[in-house]
């Protein structure tokens, strides 16, 4: 099968470009020689992934974050969510600050193994989550993920850690470092909530987030028990929960999952969600600042595929990194 390796070699605030080399022969030893195409702006590697596929590449390795996985199953994809080929699989190698995909797969707990399924012919299908808003340019836009949406608070900490000079340069703990300022300075929103096509009425929300992995945020546990190979999104929507609070009594407990606890904490499932709200408020997809609310998310069960390495059990349910 013929593979398309795309680079993001800014990930990481630069550190990628530090770490390509070491990758490049990791990936070389199983993989043979082969010409890299590197990124040069935001939404590069979706252009290098169409191209890739138009000359044939079946095999598309993403070394990156998840900003440059998305951005390279975006270029694999037609407007409706649907493979261009039906044979095309994702491969992603960790890379940038932080790595969901990857750390959902497994590769974090051990890292053989994304260089194994980047040369691997295995692969697993993936659901996929649609994505529309209203962009930051004031226009319609629509993308597809893979893991989290996030409004709200949530989506602040991402929008500001990703443009900080020097705070992306410390990895995972970046998002912890920059939540408490932005919560401490959040404003609540009334949002109206739809669910499966049925209106929920309006709710006062700090944030929410909805998801297809139970991990974000550099390996906190956001969506306890999501899994996305079931064909269903999850739904946490943190209430009118007071600055205070949201500091000392949620953000603690990310990383075990025991905020879902809370009793202004909300947990729902369904397959398609809408919220409005009349303040402007920040979406992010993946990691990535994509626009602002309304939204709609809606899954298309198993629209995609990843690489899984020989023997690593592709026959069942992926599950999150237990260290997460």
């Amino acid at each position: 099968m013929t593979v398309a390796v795309i680079v993001n070699p800014a990930a990481r605030k630069g550190r990628a470009r530090t770490r390509w080399p070491a990758i490049q022969a990791e990936l070389q030893r199983r993989l043979g020689a082969f010409e890299p195409l590197f990124t040069q702006a935001p939404g590069h590697a979706t252009e290098l992934a169409r191209q890739a596929l138009g000359r044939g590449a079946r095999r598309f390795v993403a070394v990156g974050g998840d900003g440059t996985v998305n951005e390279t199953l975006n270029g694999l994809l037609d407007p409706s969510g649907r493979l261009l080929a039906a044979d095309a699989v994702l491969c992603p190698i960790p890379g940038g600050t932080a790595n969901e995909l990857c750390r959902a797969l497994g590769h974090l707990a051990a890292p053989g193994l994304a260089f194994d399924a980047a040369a691997s012919p295995h692969s697993r299908a993936i659901d996929l989550l649609r994505v529309r808003c209203l962009g930051l340019d004031g226009r319609p836009a629509e993308r597809f993920g893979y893991l989290i949406v996030t409004f709200g608070a949530a989506a602040d900490v991402s929008y500001r850690t990703s443009r900080s000079r020097w705070l992306k340069k410390l990895g995972e703990i970046a998002y912890l470092l920059m939540a408490p300022p932005v919560i401490l300075g959040y404003r609540h929103r009334d949002v109206a909530v739809a669910i499966d096509g049925r209106a929920h009425g309006t709710r006062r929300l700090f944030t929410a987030m909805i998801g297809n992995t139970e991990n974000g945020g550099g390996g906190m546990k956001l969506l306890p028990g999501a899994r996305f190979d079931d064909g269903v999104l999850d739904l946490i929507e943190m209430g009118d929960l007071s600055r205070l609070g949201a500091l000392m009594s949620v953000m603690p407990k990310l990383y075990s999952g025991a905020h879902a606890r809370h009793p202004k904490v909300r947990m729902t499932r369904g397959t398609s969600f809408r919220f409005d709200a009349a303040m402007p408020t920040l979406v992010d997809l993946d990691g990535e600042t994509v626009g602002r609310l309304p939204l709609e998310v809606s899954i298309l069960p198993g629209a995609f595929r990843v690489g899984v390495a020989t023997g690593d059990g592709g026959d069942r349910p992926l599950q999150s990194d237990p260290k997460a």
